[in-house]
């Protein structure tokens, strides 16, 4: 017959409840760790160096324990051992209450958690506070157990004791720090409700009024009100214009309330605006590929701090993105010479440095990793050299690229290497060879296979060697199926060999794979535009693709060009002026230039041409554009 304790099969009993030692010798361990109290076992160090002061006999603390608790606490400890969790739980809450002992109170929740037992786990905390109302570890440790057990509706009483018993400087980081932390705590509109009510009293108070309403905002945006949560922002930002809190509530905002963006900006017109909030911003911008809006922010920043190493890293890799060549160049070598400067300081000047760049508040943004993320100096290095070696491969300086390359000794960026140096072969007609040192690349860990895959069909596609990416990619397609990346970059490939049915076919996989890719919705409608083509299943495709990618310039040219293709020449003229003002590319100013043309607006268009002819004189749509239309620049 199976027997039950605390509400486990005792034949399901996890490993941990079975004993690994003697009985008596993980008891007697295990009580001589209890008497320490949580916050003096954390103080216990790993391992000390001996010192001076080691020689000096440490104060004796003794237990609290007399002979009776002790044995108690042994039998339990041994009942355990033998997997009777439900008496060793019993045992060890009856010693914490009469001893008033914090590390058993803790012992007691934690071998209820352990045996998967909430309610008891819950009573354990309780009894803990009761014993010790001003401990806040048995305070968050109820909240946890509360949030684990889905019990939103007793979260109050808790919250507002922890936000009493907080010293008032700690106060405001606490509250900005419950949204995320109540994440999980149940339906969103409860929680909101919840925090409502809870933080009224610190609403007006002159240090946690702004943290108050960011706190809220952010869980009526987890609560989908995105509009209640903008108001708050709103009532933030005009409460305290220098303090960062409203502005970065905003940024959270912008993809579901454009207008938010309007606080943003305004914050970041302020004179002391912190660093960090600019550089949270420029990693929204850089997402939705609104590169010239985000250089614009960068060069202010490098501006107003010149000696701020991260911005130029991001300014450098975004003005190459634009094809701007010798800005990019001189902003990356600008971060080479702060990043090595940087490298011989203190690692205390070092740290002093990226809590300038992080700021107030940053860690609030969304994460993302990307270019504008500040690296150590050590990691920024080899990404500046290899987008060094990348602009004068462009510029056609192999020797200097080959010397940028030199420079980097990391064993996990020799794919990043070996792929320019494979890319300077390609270009000067060395393709076998160039194949070859790619594969030469060793495997350290499981993905590399697959990554040096696509950087070879990344350099045949490079050298327009189109139908031998498509043999590579559908190989490699059977040796990784269903690998959405592959096939999507199969189905580019497929276009360029005019294989459009298998374009298709391949795209419909990725999406069948990715609902939410907008890559492959945008690829896919773009392509019907371009060919006239089942038109209004492109546009719902494109439009799809910018719901799932909010502001994308490149999927706002695709729209504009197929309402062009529709007939919607004036629509079709503000969607690519709002995609080539936020990415100014060259393939969308052949498109832009062709609508301003068709408008009979010709001297427009011959300007918007000229631009994104010095960007990018080899653009094969810009160059089909001019030869079709006959247009001379």
């Amino acid at each position: 017959m199976t027997q039950y304790r605390m509400g486990i099969p005792m034949s399901d009993r996890p490993f941990w409840l079975y004993p690994r030692f003697a009985p008596s010798c993980l008891a007697l361990a295990l009580v001589a760790g209890l008497v320490l109290t949580p916050a003096a076992a954390r103080a216990q160090p790993a391992a000390a160096a001996p010192t001076a002061a080691a020689a000096v006999p440490a104060a004796i603390a003794n237990s609290a324990l007399d002979q009776r608790l002790f044995y108690q606490v042994l039998i339990a400890e041994m009942a355990l051992g033998s997997g009777d969790a439900a008496s060793a739980y019993e045992l060890i809450l009856d010693a914490a209450r009469r001893s008033r002992d914090e590390g058993l109170f803790g012992r007691a929740v934690d071998i209820a958690l352990r045996a998967r037992a909430g309610e008891q786990a819950l009573a354990a905390s309780r009894a803990w506070r009761v014993s010790h109302p001003e401990s806040l570890a048995a305070l968050r440790l109820q909240l946890q157990i509360l949030m684990v057990l889905n019990r939103t509706e007793a979260l109050g009483e808790p919250l507002e004791a922890l936000l009493a018993q907080t010293p008032v400087a700690a106060r405001p980081g606490l509250i900005a720090a419950l949204p995320r932390f109540l994440q999980r705590a149940g339906e969103p509109r409860l929680v909101g409700a919840l925090l409502e009510e809870t933080l009224a009293p610190y609403r007006d108070a002159a240090g946690t009024r702004v943290p108050v309403r960011v706190a809220l905002g952010r869980a009526w945006q987890q609560a989908h009100d995105p509009d209640r949560a903008l108001a708050l922002a709103r009532e933030a930002q005009a409460l305290e214009p220098q303090s960062p809190g409203g502005a970065l509530l905003a940024m959270e905002l912008m993809r579901e309330r454009p207008a938010a963006e309007d606080l943003v900006v305004e914050y970041l017109q302020r004179a002391r605006a912190e660093p960090g909030v600019r550089l949270a911003y420029v990693r929204l911008l850089t997402t939705s590929q609104r590169y010239a809006d985000a250089v614009a922010q960068l060069m202010t920043l490098t501006q107003q701090q010149p000696d701020l190493a991260p911005a130029h890293l991001s300014l450098g890799a975004l003005q190459l993105e634009l094809k701007q060549l010798p800005e990019g160049e001189a902003s990356l070598r600008r971060y080479v010479e702060l990043a090595q400067a940087q490298a011989g300081k203190p690692a205390s000047a070092q740290a002093a440095q990226s809590l300038s760049v992080a700021a107030e508040g940053e860690d609030d943004a969304d994460d993302a990793d990307d270019d504008t993320t500040p690296a150590r100096p050590e990691q920024g290095l080899v990404q500046a050299w290899l987008m060094l070696a990348q602009a004068a491969e462009q510029r056609g300086d192999f020797t200097a690229a080959r010397a940028w390359l030199d420079k980097v000794d990391d064993p996990q960026h020799a794919l990043d290497v070996q792929s320019r140096r494979a890319s300077m072969l390609a270009r000067q007609g060395k393709v076998d060879q160039a194949r070859e040192l790619l594969r030469q690349v060793p495997e350290r860990k499981p993905d590399d296979a697959r990554a040096k895959l696509l950087a070879e069909a990344g350099l045949l596609r490079e050298v327009k060697l189109w139908r031998e990416a498509f043999a590579l990619l559908g190989g490699a397609n059977q040796r990784f199926p269903d690998d959405a990346d592959l096939l999507y970059e199969q189905a580019m490939v497929a276009e360029k060999i005019d294989r459009l049915d298998e374009m298709e076919r391949l795209l419909r996989r990725v999406i069948e794979l990715k609902p939410e890719n907008a890559h492959a919705h945008n690829a896919l409608g773009y392509s019907l535009a371009d060919r006239s083509q089942r038109l209004p299943e492109a546009r719902q495709l494109i439009q799809r693709a910018l719901e799932l990618a909010p502001g994308d310039p490149f999927i706002t040219d695709s729209l504009g060009w197929v309402e062009f293709r529709l007939g919607n020449r004036s629509e079709a003229a503000a969607l690519l002026q709002r995609a080539y003002a936020s990415r100014p590319d060259t393939e969308i100013a052949a498109h832009l230039g062709e609508v301003l043309w068709a408008l009979g607006q010709r001297d427009e268009a011959r300007r918007v041409w000229r631009e994104g002819r010095v960007r990018d004189t080899a653009n094969e749509v810009l160059r089909e554009t001019l030869a079709r239309l006959r247009v001379d620049l």
